[in-house]
């Protein structure tokens, strides 16, 4: 029986060492290859037993190693899953690659399997609460195949969409996308068939085809990963744009700091060039293809459509107004389509399967599934996947695993900068574009994170308006005043200096930007203020009012005291106090000294007992 192990690669995984890792497993595999029928002389004698049972068994092992794409759950990395065993480690160290081994016709390393709630050790991921509620399109090869290998890609499948695609009419095509209810994945949630159709019904050439991947949102990651793990389902997909609005060039621009995902990208055009899937005769057909890279210009606004597009260029990333579509009038002034990175892997599953399987899953106008990047204070974040239409619940306790520490959950963060925050009453509200839109929130590009009733969210909407103003371009007033003046007037109100009648004014504000602004960033950006100042006003008046932070969080307006009833004197406060506040004697009651604390809430974070407690500043000990 031949093994395959796989080795998450992805940018998380990496970071914790999985390079490491796949050379100590190919290491290990090189010191019992007699055992695996491969050829070594020399082996041990329990190796040799094992040879001698298999062949008794007529069972000849064999093992290889494979490095994937970003399985997901990002926490738990490095992540081996050994295939067709279904087994899969985590937290892998590259000490255990010999263990991991020796154990191919053993029982599984019980150590490195995951746990359960129960202490239970679950050997598969279809076992694990994290994976097994997830339904997977986008993400469905990413952790089985080797995105550097184009064979990978072809074995399950790969390209047997665009050889479909490429015996049908432009229209037909279209019409499949259509028929699915696909809409646009990068947050406007626009229908890509329509995208299509308008951009087909031109006659203006050359046409152009560009994949959005310039994704910045913080705490988002999505796009970052289909590109690392699967680079040429997005291929695929772009091509299968181009065969349907008539384009022979396409780009795909892709964040400057995504390395691993330039590269992947670059090394898959490459490929397909060399199999004749690209270049002057798509699949040896009359079509004609090329593709290349352009990396991003460092800037948030350069996600924005026509700001992107004069990135290409080599203009600056500056939008411009939409009185003219991209769709008539885009790159060069040509006619030309933009997707995001996930839009365009729905493409060769729909295309393949058809229309009306795809537009099964979801809800009535949200069809499909939607890939979230799941982080903040929740016990499993990661990459996940799911139908469009289940709760925030859904996704955050049961995918999730709930808060860290079981904390009262406080708010989600959706759609980023430009979305909104969703409160604990609003739990059960359905993830799709329009019911989150409705709740003044949005999809974003799908980016999740979970706070906790120790997170500020006066602060939060502070956070983001802080972010874009540095990253709006400048260009129109009423974005680059209108963050400048909310970000000072949230700066005063965490700081204790604000108003009541600030909350009157930001509101003002918020309306005319949303009004005047140039382009997206602009009219969204008041999302995290609106809403908020719509479901948590009480923490605003707090603020405002009594000159309190109820989550304790803002340093201005916060005292930190340990509770001596409460401590145990383990002292993992003061080791990790960067004010050297606290002090004390282990196995007795510590003490902050206020003249040196920072209000940083570090302490509050460590104690397992709760004896570090958050006041109103002045407090007198």
């Amino acid at each position: 029986m031949t093994r395959t192990i796989f080795v998450c690669c992805g940018t998380g995984c990496i970071a914790n060492g999985s390079l490491a890792v796949a050379d100590a497993l190919r290491a290990a595999l090189d010191e019992t290859a007699t055992a695996y029928g491969q050829g070594k002389a020399a082996a041990t004698a329990g190796q040799a037993e094992r040879r001698e049972a298999a062949a008794t068994a007529g069972i000849q092992v064999e093992a290889l190693v494979k490095q994937t794409g970003c399985n997901g759950f990002c926490e738990n990395g490095p992540i081996v899953k050994i295939m067709p065993d279904d087994i899969s480690y985590y937290k892998v160290k590259p000490q255990d690659a010999a263990e991991i081994i020796d154990s191919l016709d053993k029982a599984p390393v019980e150590r490195l399997l995951y746990k359960d709630r129960d202490g239970r050790s679950l050997r598969s991921q279809k076992e694990n609460p994290f994976y097994a509620q997830q339904m997977k399109i986008v993400l469905r090869n990413i952790g089985e195949i080797d995105p550097a290998e184009i064979d990978d890609y072809l074995a399950r499948g790969g390209y047997a969409a665009l050889k479909k695609a490429l015996a049908m009419q432009p229209a037909e095509i279209i019409a499949e996308v259509e028929k699915s209810g696909l809409r646009g994945r990068g947050g406007a949630g626009f229908p890509t068939g329509s995208k299509w159709r308008i951009a087909a019904s031109y006659d203006d050439f050359p046409k152009y085809v560009v994949m959005n991947g310039d994704e910045g949102d913080p705490g988002a990651f999505m796009d970052r990963s289909i590109l690392e793990g699967d680079p040429h389902c997005v291929l695929e997909g772009l091509a299968i744009c181009a065969l349907a609005v008539g384009a022979e060039q396409g780009f795909f621009y892709i964040r400057d700091e995504y390395g691993l995902a330039l590269h992947q990208v670059q090394k898959a055009i490459a490929d397909a060039g060399k199999a004749g899937i690209l270049g002057n005769a798509i699949m040896g057909s009359e079509k004609k293809l090329h593709l290349e890279v352009v990396r991003g210009g460092g800037a948030f606004v350069c996600g924005e459509s026509t700001a992107l597009m004069a990135s290409i260029e080599g203009r600056p990333g500056e939008p411009r107004a939409k009185y003219i579509r991209s769709v008539q009038r885009g790159l060069w002034d040509k006619p030309t389509v933009l997707n995001n990175v996930e839009t365009l892997a729905n493409i060769p599953f729909l295309i393949l399967e058809g229309g009306a399987k795809f537009a099964e899953k979801g809800t009535a106008n949200s069809k499909g599934t939607k890939v979230f990047a799941l982080v903040g204070k929740v016990k499993r974040t990661g990459l996940i996947e799911v139908p469009m239409g289940v709760s925030l619940r859904h996704l955050i306790f049961d995918i999730g695993g709930g808060l860290l520490s079981d904390r009262p959950f406080k708010a989600v963060q959706t759609g980023g900068p430009s979305g909104g925050c969703i409160p604990a009453e609003l739990l059960d509200l359905p993830v799709d574009f329009d019911t989150l839109t409705e709740k003044g929130a949005m999809m974003g590009s799908g980016g999740m994170i979970v706070m906790d009733d120790r997170d500020c969210m006066v602060e939060m909407a502070r956070y983001y308006v802080n972010f874009l103003c540095g990253e709006s371009c400048g260009k129109c007033t009423p974005c680059r005043e209108g963050l400048r003046q909310l970000r000072n007037i949230l700066t005063d109100i965490t700081e204790g200096r604000g108003e009541p009648e600030d909350l009157q004014l930001m509101e003002e504000i918020c309306d005319t930007m949303r009004d005047a602004s140039l382009c997206a960033l602009g009219k969204s950006a008041p999302n995290p203020v609106m809403t908020t100042l719509r479901y948590f006003r009480e923490e605003y008046e707090s603020h405002i009012r009594d000159k309190t932070c109820p989550a304790g969080h803002c340093p201005k307006l916060t005292a930190f005291r340990i509770d001596t009833d409460k401590c145990t004197g383990c002292g993992r406060c003061a080791g990790a106090c960067p004010g050297g506040a606290i002090s004390g004697a282990i196995k007795s009651p510590y003490r902050i000294d206020g003249s040196k604390c920072l209000a940083c809430g570090v302490c509050r974070d460590l104690c397992r007992f709760e004896a570090a407690i958050a006041e109103k500043a002045g407090y007198e000990a």
